[in-house]
């Protein structure tokens, strides 16, 4: 529960970090972003060329910055706000530096080329308060009606513990989780795609509660079901148990759901700063030139039509009715708006890469969060010397509740609920204040003396990110059988082994990553995109500094057959 490491598995400070680059494309993108040489350059014939950016989030931004220090011109298009799913919002009427993460809001230190940027924009991190973490003072298990409170993993009963156990050796025996570990720690790409050939050709047709089921140290139901309900990390992972098990493992090889920090402040600072950085290191803009200065201060509006026009260039219409004609551009939005948002020509995608598209696999999430005068939960009670309330996991509606404050005698904020898939969708024809309400409910019976509602100083924030019109959906997460689909998409950059009528446009962001729903796939995929328009552009990286598309022949995703 606390950890996804088996205990086989012994980390030591001289070990080297395990990174989120693998197991499918083991690219070291920290080191490409933190080489002297940078990242390539254009030919000066090229400078000042637009290049069309659709979508402000994470990964758009980052593309276009890129693009902006290469002496390019990135045209940024937004629907909504600059930051995509960071979102940071506030609480009305409450001091603003009380705020709740309504998309990202827990970033693994192996995200190591986000965390190049948030430290080039200059943010602070802290850990995050997941279930039995170090962070948090304590957790609360509340199953069928039974309550366990734990300030380690050794208070909870025998049970929680040998579940925790067998996914341990669940891991080590079905998927060589020490050897990996292993492998990526020591960034020896041979082995990683040796074993990861192998699991790949075994387990795309195979889902997670399969594996589980497959496994003799998870032969009882009971086990199965406390790991659906309470899980690894950052909690019950049932709502996944359809999802194809490789979406798991990259997770768990990567240690993506371990050791979690949160951005102070928020995680929107970052697209944010990223937008209003002046670079010092710049080609053809003067210095003091940033995305902000670029744009009069604020993007173009939603594209609403994307096609093709004479020369294999892009031709780009947005809301207000401005069309502009691009050379090259980077769609960075959730790949379903290209289905129903937007107007495209079947001619912009190669028909495979339509179908993978069309069979993407968006996972809803939703959250409610509430302010509240002082973290109160902190205060011990008189009779048992607990805490009042704790970090909560249960099989009730609210799943899991999070409680997140700054200091003793500030205000703080609850997250009441964080849901997955139908856990989610059961929130959805609920308003805010009915979603809060059934939750003090279910809150209620697992702490029937403490009265949240009292504490409670402003109405109430919600998201379900299915509703989002310019969303649809949280994140990707692959069915069983869709790791061809994911390999066309991610691979799209490579253009030169596309037909000249299929190329500029570029998909990024985090569903075409590996690792869709964590910050670091929209990292990469933005890096990606950047250096195949690069490339488009007649441009090179340094040769002392190969970009992703440069090795990609020597570490390129597994190829299933087709027939």
């Amino acid at each position: 529960m606390t950890s996804t490491v088996p205990n086989a598995v012994q980390h030591t400070d001289a070990q080297p970090p395990i990174t989120m680059f693998g197991p499918d494309f083991p690219y070291a993108y920290d080191d490409f972003l933190a080489h002297p040489a940078g990242i390539g350059q254009i030919p000066a014939t090229e400078h000042g060329a637009e290049v069309a950016v659709i979508g402000g989030g994470l990964s758009g931004i980052i593309a276009a910055y890129e693009l902006m220090k290469m002496g390019l011109k990135p045209v940024v298009y937004e629907a909504d706000q600059i930051g995509g799913r960071l979102r940071t919002v506030g609480f009305e009427g409450c001091d603003p530096e009380l705020t709740a993460e309504m998309g990202a809001m827990r970033f693994p230190p192996s995200s190591t080329a986000l965390q190049h940027y948030i430290d080039l924009v200059g943010l602070e991190t802290k850990p995050f308060p997941n279930p039995l973490s170090p962070a948090t003072p304590s957790t609360v298990v509340d199953l069928k009606g039974e309550s366990h409170y734990a300030e380690t993993i050794a208070d909870l009963p025998q049970v929680y513990r040998d579940v925790m156990d067998a996914w341990n050796a669940c891991l080590e025996e079905g998927a060589d989780f020490s050897d990996m570990n292993r492998a990526m720690r020591d960034r020896d790409i041979p082995r990683i795609r040796e074993i990861w050939a192998k699991l790949v050709e075994k387990f795309d047709n195979q889902t997670f509660y399969g594996f589980l089921c497959d496994s003799e140290a998870f032969k009882s139901f009971r086990h199965r079901e406390i790991f659906g309900q309470v899980g690894f990390g950052t909690g019950g992972w049932d709502t996944d148990f359809p999802n194809s098990i490789l979406e798991i493992l990259r997770v768990v090889y990567s240690e993506a759901d371990d050791h979690h920090r949160g951005i102070v402040g928020g995680s929107q600072q970052l697209p944010l700063r990223l937008w209003d950085r002046e670079p010092q290191k710049i080609v053809h803009w003067p210095l003091g030139t940033s995305l902000a200065s670029l744009h009069n201060g604020e993007p173009r509006p939603a594209v609403t039509r994307l096609n093709r026009t004479a020369g294999n260039k892009i031709t780009v219409t947005d809301a207000s009715g401005d069309i502009r004609t691009y050379r090259a551009a980077i769609f960075t939005a959730q790949s379903w708006l290209l289905l129903s948002k937007i107007a495209c020509d079947d001619a912009l995608f190669p028909i495979d890469h339509w179908t993978a598209m069309e069979r993407t696999h968006y996972m809803e999430s939703s959250k409610l969060f509430v302010p509240v005068d002082r973290p109160f939960w902190l205060d011990k009670d008189e009779i048992t010397g607990r805490d009042t309330m704790s970090m909560t996991l249960t099989d009730r509606m609210t799943r899991g509740t999070y409680l997140l404050d700054e200091g003793p005698d500030k205000p703080a904020v609850i997250c009441l609920s964080y849901t997955w898939c139908d856990d989610s969708l059961k929130w959805l024809p609920l308003s805010p204040n009915e979603r809060m309400d059934v939750m003090l409910k279910s809150l209620g019976e697992i702490y029937p003396n403490v009265d949240i509602r009292k504490h409670i100083i402003g109405n109430p924030v919600t998201v379900s990110w299915e509703n989002e019109p310019y969303f649809m959906g949280a994140f990707k997460a692959n069915l069983p059988g869709h790791y061809r689909y994911q390999r066309r998409l991610f691979t799209h950059f490579m253009q030169d082994r596309l037909p000249a009528d299929k190329r500029g446009v570029f998909l990024a962001g985090d569903d075409i990553s590996w690792t869709a729903g964590w910050a670091e796939g929209a990292v990469q995929t933005a890096l990606n995109a950047v250096w195949g328009v690069m490339n488009q552009f007649g441009g090179a990286t340094d040769a002392t500094n190969p970009g992703p598309g440069d090795v990609f022949d020597e570490i390129s995703p597994v190829e299933l057959p087709e027939d």
